[in-house]
């Protein structure tokens, strides 16, 4: 029989992850079911093969927010160092254009508390007009007195343009801002999720809207040493274990309880969190009757990539900054790169810059080798002492988040099937789809739990 305090999540990335923390501080024992080889999801790293001697590197040059409270929470209790781990940076956000130019930079007062930090920097910015600091700043405080609260759901581009927010502001701030948090196109971005981490970031304490850049890659920083927190709590972790099905069953007391099964074995558990991404959760929820509501929300998702383009310059190569903005000037074409990240300031990876392009768009016509040469040449612009790169690695996540749309209709973590729930940045309805909306989705299944039985 099923021990009711025993629980299967099927899938390992952060949300599983987080989910099987919270629940054995809880005292809970926790089964993790994992399809690949290595725990983190969509945070793992990679192996650059043909270096000598190879080269690990993120799936993605990754960007958290001081505002990601349960996740540093969970950081901290499986043992990370945060000062270890990241570098954090106060807010400060600085624009490059193809002519070697600065076009805008922005830098948080850290001197003074929230939200009087980001109003003091709007107002001593440079690159925009005192017109347009002062609609910026008009904004900020309107957003402050409504709570971040907006009657009704719109695409952000559309709500700017109606708060007087000038094409070159847009550019310069909202539009950075949007893809970093959203990864999705600010035309067609959800509004009310983005004033979500607005109102995160730029409320409470003034470290919320402190960048926190990662010295490691993920896999240290989180599938490590939750893996090991989680064994030595007796946990167990099943690696290349894919459950191909789930079904109800009753139980000798006539109980529910689940029969998962995989290649190598079949288990029952009577409480199952399914931490997996919408489309393989749509593949157990398609099979119950009383999950097709649960199935329909999964069926919602539109989804956005993330490219990384790194490129292995000279060690002694140095940029100005350790993440600097690319922009483009009137009149200039439009340019691929949007954030550039120099990782040997960062993790000791010298020479290596890691180049961010987020969301939909131009780059995803051209071949991986065009793609790569083209970041360079826009790199070369905007920082001539830069020589031709040794080598590139392009790693591209075709559908690495949903795309964060107005009204979006999510499902609950809670289902229509007792003791069954769904874990996933997908979920989390505030947040768009970032390691913080993952971690909380999976806190929130392990509380449904705990308050069930307790």
């Amino acid at each position: 029989m099923p021990n009711s305090r025993h629980v299967a999540i099927i899938g390992g990335g952060c949300a599983g992850l987080s989910a099987a923390v919270a629940l054995l501080e809880r005292g809970y024992a926790v089964t993790i079911f994992e399809a690949s080889a290595q725990l983190g999801g969509r945070a793992r790293t990679v192996v650059v093969k043909n270096n000598n001697p190879p080269q690990k590197l993120d799936n993605g040059q990754h960007i958290l927010l001081g505002a990601y409270r349960e996740t540093l929470a969970m950081l901290h209790t499986i043992g990370v160092d945060e000062k270890a781990a990241f570098l954090r940076v106060p807010l400060q956000i600085s624009m490059q254009s193809g002519r070697t130019k600065t076009e805008f930079s922005l830098k948080s007062a850290h001197h003074l508390p929230a939200p009087l930090n980001l109003l003091f920097g709007l107002l001593t910015c440079k690159g925009l007009s005192f017109a347009e600091r002062a609609a910026a700043i008009k904004l900020m405080l309107q957003l402050k007195r409504s709570h971040y609260q907006i009657a009704e759901d719109s695409a952000l581009a559309q709500f700017l343009i109606g708060r007087k927010q000038s094409p070159k502001l847009i550019q310069m701030l909202w539009e950075p801002l949007c893809l970093a948090a959203l990864n999705t196109p600010i035309a067609k971005a959800s509004t009310r999720v983005f004033l979500n981490v607005l109102r995160d970031t730029f409320t409470g304490q003034k470290t919320n809207s402190d960048f926190l850049l990662p010295r490691l890659d993920l896999s240290q920083i989180i599938a490590q040493p939750a893996s090991r927190y989680i064994q030595e709590k007796d946990g167990v972790i099943r690696l290349n274990q894919r459950i191909h099905s789930l079904t109800v069953a009753n139980n000798a007391l006539g109980k529910e309880s689940f029969n998962l099964v995989s290649s190598k074995e079949s288990y029952h558990f009577s409480q199952v969190i399914l931490a997996v991404s919408p489309a393989s959760a749509a593949l157990f929820l398609a099979t119950q009757p009383t999950l097709k509501r649960a199935y329909a929300l999964t069926q919602n998702y539109t989804y956005q990539p993330i490219y990384t383009i790194y490129l292995q310059y000279a060690a002694e190569t140095k940029l100005p900054e350790v993440m600097t903005g690319m922009t483009k000037t009137p009149g200039q074409a439009d340019i691929i790169s949007q954030w550039v990240f120099d990782r040997g300031q960062l993790c000791g990876q010298n020479g290596l810059l890691a180049v961010i392009v987020s969301a939909e768009g131009q780059h995803q016509n051209l071949t991986q080798e065009a793609l790569a040469l083209q970041v360079a040449q826009e790199l070369a612009q905007a920082f001539p002492s830069l020589t031709k790169p040794l080598w590139h690695k392009v790693i591209a996540e075709k559908r690495a988040t949903f795309s964060c749309v107005p009204n979006c209709n999510k499902p609950s973590n809670k289902t229509a099937q007792a003791q069954l729930y769904l874990a996933g940045d997908y979920t989390y309805a505030d947040y768009p789809a970032t390691i913080e909306g993952a971690v909380r989705s999976g806190i929130a299944c392990a509380n449904l739990i705990a308050n069930c039985l307790e």
